[in-house]
């Protein structure tokens, strides 16, 4: 069964349809790239999974659980948005650090919120303490954890974040453009991050401007234009093979600009 399942999500804004229609599923443990020009509906798609945006038709499951069908009113609640939410991680193009806080408080804001809301702190905060610990070693940033965002540099701001996204176990992580935010010689240090990830089998979705590391990194790769999927599959048959004009037109002209 399918981590998630996503089914005719259609998005409108005003008279401008964005989504029309997006049908895709993936595994547990896998890595899908969503690439495409800008305006092509890709960052609208990841609001809509992540629920800072309402589709107006079609439905989304994670491990079979409904989270979302527009015929279903009763999915639609708002008191039930921010459970939903917490299956999905999403980190953003700017990082969006609190920047009066250091990036381990950064990290723990939202575990100990919850913990603190059922009333478990104090039980479990020397675990969240331990795992916090680990994530940052594994980021490549044990040593800035007391550091404010304003000490760090965009690509560790940017690491900082996925450890935030991290430490809330989320069934999907979702990448928005991770890297759009950074100067070039910084963005290597979050891909690395990223494809450590994937090899440790983190479900994760990625939207991405970067081709080549689209095509390296995951195992499926959708190609989105004008809101709808022209093209998916294996990334080495996309990328070397596409089928469909506007897909090669796409990746020549990406081809031309390196």
């Amino acid at each position: 069964m399918p981590v998630l399942e996503v089914r005719n999500i259609r998005k409108s804004f005003g008279n401008v349809e964005v989504l029309k229609g997006i049908d895709f599923t993936l595994e547990k443990g896998g890595a899908l790239s969503i690439i495409g020009s800008s305006g092509s509906g890709k960052t609208t798609l990841l609001r809509c999974l992540n629920f800072l945006e309402r589709p107006d038709e079609g439905s989304i499951k994670v491990n079979g659980e409904v989270l979302l069908d527009c015929s279903d009113p009763s999915t639609l609640r708002e008191s039930q948005i921010r459970q939903k939410r917490l299956h999905f991680g999403l980190v953003f193009q700017s990082f969006n650090l609190f920047p009066q806080y250091t990036a381990l408080k950064n990290v723990l804001l939202a575990p100990k919120l919850i913990a603190k809301e059922n009333h478990d702190w104090e039980k479990i905060r020397h675990d969240v303490y331990d795992e916090a610990y680990d994530i940052f070693r594994n980021i490549g940033l044990y040593d800035r954890m007391d550091n404010y965002p304003h000490q760090l540099s965009g690509g560790q701001q940017q690491r900082v974040a996925i450890a935030r996204a991290l430490i809330m176990h989320p069934d999907i992580l979702c990448f928005d453009e991770p890297t759009s935010a950074l100067d070039p010689e910084l963005t290597g240090e979050v891909l690395k991050v990223i494809n450590k990830l994937s090899e440790q089998k983190t479900t994760m979705i990625i939207v991405t401007h970067e081709m080549e590391f689209a095509r390296d990194v995951a195992d499926h790769v959708i190609f989105m234009d004008g809101g709808i999927i022209c093209e998916q599959g294996d990334p080495q048959e996309v990328f070397n093979n596409p089928k469909e004009e506007r897909t090669k037109q796409f990746l020549t002209r990406y081809s031309r600009s390196q």
